[in-house]
């Protein structure tokens, strides 16, 4: 990173800090000092308590000269400098005579434009998983490791709002400014990570890098396809394809040099997890070492209960990246030719795959429809459809506009071709329709990233305007006919226009940060 640090963040004089243990040692050390148990596969089972999920309420950026006005502060929560010192100043308090873990690791891997994290961490099962989830540097970078930001992960911390200027004992506070991070009062394990790409969120686009809450994967003849969208569409699952390079399942950067990751490892869904559907994440579980996030463990036999969503829908595996047989040594790739929106579409209107004209791309990413599953974020319960801008929100410090003109622009040099794909329901919305088969879905999605797709007949949706296959070879054709999928098809027209009528509500605040290309792409009922 070009801007120097100036945290200035030692905890050496307050605690004992043991530093970058190897996780062999930070495996022993969780099951030591009972932050989880050892699975009869050799994992590491951990819970996490209350929070199983993101606090996305509970996150907070320090309102500043740096960020007065560059934040986008219609979607982030602000918290006062003097909150934020006196917040800083009980932490180090907080901090006194423990043992913490210290990491220092890499977020990108492309050495032009990655930013190197210190973190100090309570448990040892978090340094584990920033460990896995995070860039390990070689014995050189580490010897000579120099950080660009700092994270403070201390879960007994307790906020106590009148005093920090928050809501509730847990706290997630980004000081861009000082390039400090504060988490407080929550056990989940993906906060650590989040803060390190909310930073490159904010620091990249002004080098001209896009930041992308995505997945990646490489194909034989060097043919790179992203795949957007929020957990729970299908990200991990879809992009982990034995046939292709994994280049990263979840947060990438796209430069003038291609496309890189920002991780070491991988964070999956585990609910309802099996062999059958979902081979090569399955395997991590059944290997040494991972970390296996809210699983039920059976206690007599020490094994894991996909199934059983009891603690949460949100259960989780973190691995390595190299417990994926087929993901990339460099996780970096040339610049993309397929671009893949996923959206989990609760209503059941949407077509399982269809084909978008380059303003169809950045209205739909900007709109970035899908539906948040139970556990995702702490008090969502069942399914609820929702607008996240981007297919990442939460994740975006700078105004949605920054970065989907950057993705334009990108989509427009180097002419990737987009779709949309709705791993979502058919035949009814949720709770009466089923799940779009993971079969048809892999079907699909396989024809596009090969270019078959685009030679096959298209019709156009009659109300988002795509092009939807009229048939694919081994797909069922009554699912490229959502309407038809439906026994009420009057019920189909309502909730079609009352899903068109959400997109084009939502898409107001973006008006007059568009082109008319943009505003003419957006749908409209039949």
């Amino acid at each position: 990173m070009t801007q120097a640090f100036n945290g200035n963040v030692k905890l050496d004089s307050q605690a004992q800090i043991s530093w970058n243990d190897d996780e062999q040692t930070l495996f022993a050390l969780a099951l030591e000092r009972n932050e989880g148990v050892e699975t009869a596969t050799g994992n590491l089972a951990v819970e996490t308590g209350k929070h199983t999920g993101r606090s996305a309420t509970d996150k907070y950026i320090v309102r500043d000269s740096e960020t007065e006005s560059s934040v986008w502060w219609d979607n982030n929560q602000a918290m006062a400098e003097h909150h934020f010192d006196q917040l800083y100043a009980d932490f180090m308090d907080h901090a006194e005579g423990k043992k913490l873990f210290g990491q220092d690791l890499f977020g990108g891997a492309d050495p032009a434009y990655r930013v190197g994290a210190r973190i100090y961490l309570e448990f040892a099962w978090h340094a584990l998983f920033i460990r896995y989830l995070l860039r390990r540097p070689t014995a050189v970078e580490q010897a000579a490791f120099s950080p660009d930001m700092t994270i403070i992960n201390l879960p007994s911390f307790r906020a106590v709002p009148e005093r920090h200027g928050c809501r509730s004992e847990t706290v997630i506070a980004v000081n861009l400014k000082r390039r400090i991070v504060l988490i407080g009062g929550t056990e989940y394990a993906g906060e650590t990570k989040k803060s390190v790409f909310g930073a490159l969120n904010y620091f990249l686009p002004a080098k001209g890098v896009m930041p992308m809450h995505c997945s990646a994967n490489l194909g034989d003849s060097e043919d790179s396809a992203l795949f957007f969208g929020l957990s729970g569409t299908g990200k991990t699952t879809l992009s982990s394809d034995a046939s292709r390079t994994l280049v990263g399942d979840d947060e990438h950067g796209w430069s003038d040099n291609g496309i890189f990751n920002f991780e070491g490892g991988c964070y999956a869904k585990t609910i309802r997890l099996s062999a059958e559907a979902e081979p090569e994440i399955y395997s991590t579980t059944q290997r040494w070492g991972s970390i296996l996030e809210n699983v039920v463990i059976d206690p007599a036999t020490k094994l894991p209960d996909f199934d059983d969503g009891s603690l949460t829908e949100n259960a989780r595996v973190a691995y390595p990246m190299h417990y994926i047989p087929n993901a990339s040594e460099t996780a970096r790739a040339p610049h993309p030719k397929t671009i893949i929106m996923l959206t989990a579409d609760a209503s059941g209107v949407l077509p399982p795959i269809a084909r978008m004209t380059p303003a169809q791309a950045m209205y739909h990413f900007l709109s970035g429809y899908t539906a948040k599953v139970a556990g995702t974020e702490k008090g969502v319960a069942g399914t609820q459809a929702t607008f996240s801008t981007c297919f990442g929100a939460p994740f975006m410090p700078r105004h949605p506009s920054v970065y989907g003109n950057l993705l334009r622009d990108k989509i427009a040099q180097h002419e990737a071709t987009c779709w949309l794909v709705n791993t979502g329901w058919t035949g009814g919305p949720y709770g009466e329709g089923s799940r779009m088969p993971i079969g048809a879905t892999r079907t699909l999605l396989r024809a596009a990233l090969d270019g078959s797709l685009n030679e096959v007949q298209m019709r156009v949706d009659e109300n988002f305007g795509l092009e939807v296959p009229v048939s694919v070879a081994g797909v069922d054709e009554i699912l490229l006919r959502p309407r038809d999928t439906w026994a009420d098809k009057a019920a189909y027209d309502v909730a079609a226009r009352d899903l068109v009528a959400k997109f084009i509500a939502n898409f107001e605040k973006f008006e007059l940060h568009v082109d008319d290309n943009v505003l003419g792409a957006a749908p409209r009922a039949a």
